[in-house]
């Protein structure tokens, strides 16, 4: 009997998402034979599953995409709180992404993304479809797995612009912050930091004391060093802002012109030492580009497990790695859950030992 099997990636892009699709396929195809398997491309992650946009996919399609960034199906954000939300086209989205479901007569479908696709890919598997999902994000912050694919490109993109950095810090005496990607969990900020030399590194799970980044800052100026670098997540706050609620914070923010603690952040060192302070956002450079060469192997690693669930009809699980071994964990287990760094984690206590400030 030929499998039909269904894949869509949901939310933002990253590089590994096409090396993860192509591992599904080839290791579908050998386990199960090319002649058994028809694999379904749905376009532009859930919308295509809503508005049944997918198109049977050839084994050709495969090949030469391990190296590729973005993704060849298409991707979009369909928030999972509008999920179960008739709006204004009156349309319902889950009955919707069940008979497309049946219409293509899947035996199951695979969910490449972060926690916004997990929590949706839990709701369908409650509603009794054969679902496995695909831990994809830079922020590497899904619960249960040690790490994402994606993460690692785009930590490497993250360390070279701070390499980049440190040349034109050093040569004007300023003081750069570079603001990375991660709205709730600091491991993106984490790890380029640590590998780019950072000064300082501030992140969400740590709310800041600005008198404590700016004591940093003078301290590397009495010690005779003419510039810092310091690395910010999107997300991060103070503890001032720690004490209220995300939708208080972001009101205040508004009103006083502010998106991002960046910039500000900037600004108050500027006016407390007298030193110029600039602010680099890479932003969207670093879902772009190539995966590494760790995320093409991870990816692979990934994709392959996928298809040993399918052959095996093991459906309702995400794969994971569950320390250093690729593995699954139930959707129901992980949907709704982030991973968080934790302000003892040895990375942090790492960073603390050379004299990297967090702000606390």
């Amino acid at each position: 009997m030929k499998r039909r099997i269904g894949i869509l990636t949901s939310g933002g892009d990253c590089p590994g998402l096409n090396a993860t699709i192509r591992a599904v396929a080839k290791a579908c195809y050998e386990k199960m034979g090319t002649e058994n398997v028809e694999i379904i491309g749905i376009s532009d992650g859930f919308g295509g599953l809503i508005n049944n946009e997918a198109k049977v996919m050839k084994p050709s399609d495969f090949s030469g995409i391990l190296t590729r960034g973005g993704t060849i199906l298409g991707t979009s954000r369909t928030p999972y709180k509008k999920m179960l939300v008739i709006e204004d086209d009156n349309v319902d989205k889950v009955k919707n992404m069940k008979e497309t479901y049946k219409s293509l007569k899947l035996d199951c479908l695979l969910t490449l993304g972060g926690n916004g696709t997990h929590k949706t890919a839990n709701l369908l598997s409650s509603e009794g479809l054969n679902v496995i999902g695909l831990p994809k994000t830079i922020d590497n912050d899904i619960f249960g797995t040690d790490v994402t694919f994606g993460f690692h490109s785009a930590v490497d993109i993250a360390t070279d612009v701070i390499d980049r950095l440190h040349t034109t810090a050093c040569s004007h005496s300023r003081i750069m912050l570079v603001e990375i990607m991660g709205n709730k969990a600091g491991w993106l900020t984490l790890y380029a930091g640590i590998a780019g030399g950072a000064d300082g590194i501030i992140i969400p799970e740590i709310p800041y004391d600005i008198d404590k980044v700016i004591a940093a800052v003078r301290k590397r100026v009495e010690s005779g060093k003419n510039f810092s670098i310091i690395a910010v997540a999107e997300g991060a706050f103070d503890k001032e802002e720690a004490e209220l609620k995300k939708k208080e914070r972001m009101k205040i923010r508004k009103e006083a012109g502010i998106i991002t603690a960046t910039s500000r952040i900037a600004a108050q060192i500027t006016e407390a030492t007298g030193i110029e302070s600039r602010v680099c956002v890479p932003g969207h450079m670093l879902r772009g580009g190539s995966p590494s060469a760790y995320d093409r192997v991870l990816a692979t690693k990934f994709g392959a497990y996928a298809a040993k669930l399918i052959a095996e009809e093991d459906y309702g699980n995400t794969v994971a790695m569950i320390n250093g071994i690729v593995g699954a964990n139930p959707l129901s287990e992980i949907a709704g859950k982030t991973k968080f760094v934790p302000e003892n984690h040895q990375l942090v206590q790492t960073a603390k030992a050379l004299g990297i400030s967090f702000g606390d």
